[in-house]
């Protein structure tokens, strides 16, 4: 054999090695919903996220805070306004933004904090990563988030 032919079997080899060493280093999403939510209430309203996972895929999720009773906060109209006319921005615009931008990257790293919603965004940075864990754990018990 060759020199040249010994070369071509080595980086056969090493690209075969690379190939089966990448298969199933991805872990995969276990199907169902996972719901991850803050430890505490922050000026009255605790934040959550819940998905729902098909086929190693995000397919729905909801992002929100509720306060001690269970009300949404984007529900509370009077709210909205507040926060819109001082921040630019309101609970029921950011929550939808940062879902979407989950769903479509399909990763906490795909999304990025909006102007006036940079709390909100940074505490759904840290739900999402922990509810994706979750789900590829399998596990549908709701993760508490500090």
């Amino acid at each position: 054999m060759g020199l040249n032919m010994k070369k071509y079997i080595c980086f056969g080899l090493l690209f075969i090695i690379l190939l089966l060493g990448g298969c199933g280093s991805k872990s995969e999403m276990k199907d169902g919903f996972y719901t991850a939510e803050m430890s505490d209430f922050s000026y009255g309203w605790k934040e959550y996220l819940c998905i729902m996972v098909k086929d190693d895929t995000i397919v729905y999720a909801e992002f929100n805070a509720k306060d001690p009773s269970g009300y949404i906060k984007a529900w509370d109209n009077a709210y909205m306004q507040n926060m819109a006319s001082v921040s630019g921005t309101y609970p029921n615009e950011y929550t939808r933004n940062y879902v979407s931008q989950l769903i479509s990257g399909q990763s906490s790293e795909a999304v990025d904090t909006m102007t006036g919603a940079t709390s909100s965004g940074n505490n759904f940075l840290k739900l999402s990563e922990a509810v994706i864990n979750q789900a590829i754990k399998g596990d549908a018990a709701t993760i508490i988030v500090e």
